[in-house]
């Protein structure tokens, strides 16, 4: 992991209003989207190593970088960590910006599905 503004060391041991603040002060500053959501994975592992409560922070600035900044790699990496910071809607509107090729083809078997297979069978139930 790069040093993004803030060492290891500060992200496993300051304490969360001051992570939180260095977090938005460095996304605010760099708009890195990439650095800041490393650095909340980072505080996850911490939440689960230490008895300290990390969950959910930040879940505005992650709702925004996910939603509202350019798909790339580091998104499509971490997007699965951040799975309980979005509502159902969201996360299928997330999925479809992050995999849009993936979206296209699984809608196109599905419509293939119910013209060749599902409806055809459904004619032959009723004869």
């Amino acid at each position: 992991m790069e040093d993004h503004g803030l060492s290891r060391r500060q992200l496993f041991n300051l304490k969360r209003k001051t992570l939180e603040k260095r977090i938005k002060n460095y996304y605010r500053t760099t708009n890195d989207g990439n650095g800041a959501i490393e650095m909340l994975v980072a505080l996850q592992v911490r939440e689960e190593l230490c008895e300290e409560d990390f969950s959910y922070m930040l879940a505005n600035l992650v709702q925004h970088i996910f939603l509202r900044t350019r798909s790339n790699a580091a998104l499509r990496r971490y997007y699965i960590f951040f799975a309980e910071y979005f509502e159902k809607k969201e996360w299928r509107l997330l999925l479809i910006k992050l995999f849009p090729a993936k979206t296209y083809i699984a809608e196109k078997l599905k419509t293939l599905y119910t013209q060749f297979i599902k409806e055809p069978l459904a004619g032959l139930v009723g004869s």
